[in-house]
């Protein structure tokens, strides 16, 4: 949800500065789309590394064939829904004044906006935009983690367990 709100907040401002009326969605031939997908989510480091796991030459490869057996899921993986999903993240919008909303229904203390320096899907400013309209000043935590991209939990897992146990630690605590 966060990755979402912070492009709209961002997106809805280019989108109108540009005077687009719409976003076509063109196909593209799956080795492109792949590639496309790999170098906007994940650091060129980590594709490149060998895969954690030695079933795979990289991680880069790794995730290809994840994505691919992904496809081939007629059940699980529908047009439908993707098309939902690319609805969702292009129209999504939540206003400052719903941002600050929720802030105070959840607790800013219990709020953790996280980015990768090299996220090519949402910048680093619309994290730090949604930090910022949450109540970053008023303990909502944003941690921006250099060299990372957009899927941090793929990326670091050590880093990304450490943070979220110390996320669930302090939280815990809390009235």
């Amino acid at each position: 949800m966060g990755g979402m709100i912070a492009q709209e907040l961002v997106g809805q401002a280019i989108i109108q500065a540009a005077g687009m009326k719409s976003i076509a969605l063109i196909p593209k031939l799956p080795d492109v789309q792949l590639d496309d997908m790999k170098t906007r989510m994940f650091s060129n480091s980590w594709l490149e590394a060998p895969d954690e796991y030695g079933d795979f030459p990289t991680n880069g490869d790794r995730f290809a064939a994840m994505e691919l057996q992904k496809r081939q899921d007629a059940e699980g993986f529908t047009r439908k829904g993707f098309i939902c999903q690319a609805i969702a993240a292009g129209w999504h919008h939540k206003s400052p004044e719903q941002l600050q909303e929720l802030a105070d229904e959840v607790g800013r203390q219990r709020i953790q906006v996280l980015h990768g320096t090299l996220d090519q899907m949402i910048s680093v400013p619309h994290g730090e935009t949604l930090a910022r309209e949450l109540g970053e000043e008023e303990g909502v935590t944003k941690i921006i983690v250099q060299g990372r991209g957009h899927v941090l939990h793929m990326e670091d897992k050590t880093f990304y367990r450490e943070t979220l146990q110390r996320m669930v630690e302090k939280t815990e605590n809390l009235d």
